[in-house]
């Protein structure tokens, strides 16, 4: 995981200089076990690893970082999962509509999220990352690691030339995926 967010890191410099600054600074350890004691949760490594690289993006930066969404600062990821898990079996009633082990990593501003799956509701693979969409009851597992997100990430920022970037940063397909799944 460690080289994958050297890689990614490398390629956001130096083919998106002006959205570079735009990424929040590293959390410490510190930091990252003050949110876990917050929130009564205990990260994933390779949660904190990636929050260790950069804590999400400034609040004003409306660029994709990935699949036309924000990546979340990990204070605010923690409390939308707390919010969204205190609203199952009220106002999200439908069964898996909001699951308690997902974390929100990446958001589109739109209440829509892609998420890491502690759990691995579904397909019983924790670490997975599934997309919530808030008005569709379709949960897509779209891939089966963090680290194969963002190596996936890395292959558009090597296979697209820069003049070819476009607002959305899709990361191209993983073999298998998506694992389409829906809420009922």
């Amino acid at each position: 995981m460690t080289n994958t967010i050297l890689e990614l890191d490398h390629h956001i410099s130096t083919l998106r200089p002006d959205y570079y600054p735009d990424l929040n600074s590293a959390l410490t350890d510190e930091e990252i076990a003050s949110l876990e004691f917050k929130y009564n949760i205990s990260l994933p490594t390779d949660l904190k690893l990636l929050y260790k690289w950069k804590n999400g993006q400034k609040e004003l930066s409306f660029d994709s970082f990935v699949n036309n969404s924000k990546f979340i600062p990990l204070d605010q990821a923690l409390d939308t999962a707390s919010n969204n898990t205190s609203m199952i079996g009220t106002d999200f009633d439908i069964k898996n509509w909001w699951n308690e082990h997902w974390i929100p990593l990446f958001h589109n501003g739109a209440g829509d999220y892609i998420c890491y799956d502690a759990g691995g509701l579904f397909t019983g693979e924790k670490g997975q990352l599934i997309e919530f969409w808030h008005a569709d009851n379709d949960r897509n597992v779209i891939a089966p690691t963090l680290e194969v997100f963002l190596s996936r990430l890395n292959d558009y920022y090597t296979s697209t030339p820069e003049d070819a970037f476009d607002e959305y940063f899709a990361v191209p397909a993983i073999k298998g995926y998506p694992k389409k799944f829906i809420a009922k």
